[in-house]
């Protein structure tokens, strides 16, 4: 079963070592400014989290649902976003050019990256 988790926990566990959180609730988490590199969140539930400025390098986003999501000035070098959902997600194609997959990812506006 899926664990919920707040920003806040998430932020704690990470400095604390964990990288793996797939599949975690995050809704609406308050993920601003972390530093998330290397982070797991395949397949997590991310609706609506603000991940405004947030370092995401060579973060697993693959399958994650991250529509609605604040990804302003998000760092995503090298990320995965394979199959993640981006519907509405506030995030510019600057930034989506420097992940590393985006094979069939949801794109904000609702079309499929192929």
């Amino acid at each position: 079963m899926p664990r919920r988790m707040s920003g806040r926990q998430v932020v704690k566990k990470y400095q604390a070592g964990e990288r793996n959180f797939s599949k975690t609730k995050l809704r609406r988490a308050n993920l601003e400014g972390a530093n998330l590199c290397n982070i797991n969140l395949s397949m997590a539930y991310a609706e609506k989290t603000n991940l405004r400025g947030a370092d995401l390098t060579g973060a697993n986003l693959k399958g994650c649902n991250l529509v609605g999501a604040s990804l302003q000035d998000a760092n995503l070098d090298d990320a995965d976003l394979r199959w993640a959902n981006l519907y509405g997600a506030q995030v510019s194609k600057a930034q989506l050019a420097q992940a590393k997959s985006l094979e069939g990812m949801i794109l904000p506006g609702g079309g499929r990256h192929k």
